[in-house]
């Protein structure tokens, strides 16, 4: 199902960022006063994110075709993903001559207790999963890393037999503990390098910070719990 580039068109890799990618410079755009000093360079402009995510919204209404979706969108990091996914695909549906019911409900993946990892991931909030039978599935995730999280959510949802799943991330970071998982629909793939802002936190912080960066050391230190 989800995730199967054999079963689902391609749609490449998304924007491929390449590991020597040396950024913007972080002069060159506003960002809030509060993290001057935390940042190391801008790695991805609020302008290109914007533009890439409408792309993607067309690409999944061509995919998926004009049926109605339910939205399962991943929390916290996910949500302005999911707010501007959404809102695109509203506006592709607006305009058609058939309008395509969204329904959006929002779930937490818990699979640590402090720094050790449970052996079964919790699902946290979002109705009775049983709800998503036979229904057609967008899953919604900020970032895709290792993949074993998003194969245990997906085994979960399964269970209840929907009638499709599709993963979209805005991210896919390459990393060498990754189990080979890829999402449907990719926004952008990036090096193994730990990235906060639009909506990506650091200990919370950095959800406000529109543009997506790479945190330096100043900044880990200084907001470490």
């Amino acid at each position: 199902m989800a995730g199967n580039r054999e079963e689902a068109p391609d749609y490449g890799r998304g924007v491929v960022i390449m590991d020597d990618w040396p950024g913007y410079d972080l002069s060159l755009f506003t960002y809030p006063q509060h993290y001057y000093g935390d940042l190391e360079y801008v790695l991805i402009p609020h302008g290109i994110i914007v533009d890439r995510i409408e792309r993607l919204a067309k690409d999944i209404m061509k995919d998926i075709g004009y049926c109605d979706i339910m939205v399962l969108c991943v929390l916290k990091g996910g949500y302005k993903f999911c707010a501007d996914l959404v809102e695109h695909l509203k506006n592709i549906s607006r305009n058609s001559d058939r309008c395509v019911s969204m329904k959006v409900d929002f779930i937490r993946l818990k699979s640590y207790r402090n720094d050790q990892s449970m052996d079964e991931m919790q699902i946290i909030g979002g109705d009775d999963l049983s709800t998503l039978a036979g229904k057609n599935v967008l899953i919604v995730e900020d970032v895709v890393g290792t993949g074993r999280t998003m194969k245990a959510l997906l085994s979960s949802i399964e269970k209840y037999k929907p009638n499709m799943i599709k993963v979209a991330s805005l991210l896919v970071k390459r990393t060498p503990r990754s189990d080979g998982f890829r999402p449907d629909y990719a926004g952008f793939e990036i090096p193994n390098l730990f990235v906060v802002g639009y909506a990506l936190d650091y200990n919370e912080y950095f959800r406000d910070l529109n543009h997506i960066c790479v945190i330096n050391e100043h900044g880990k230190e200084k907001y470490r719990v």
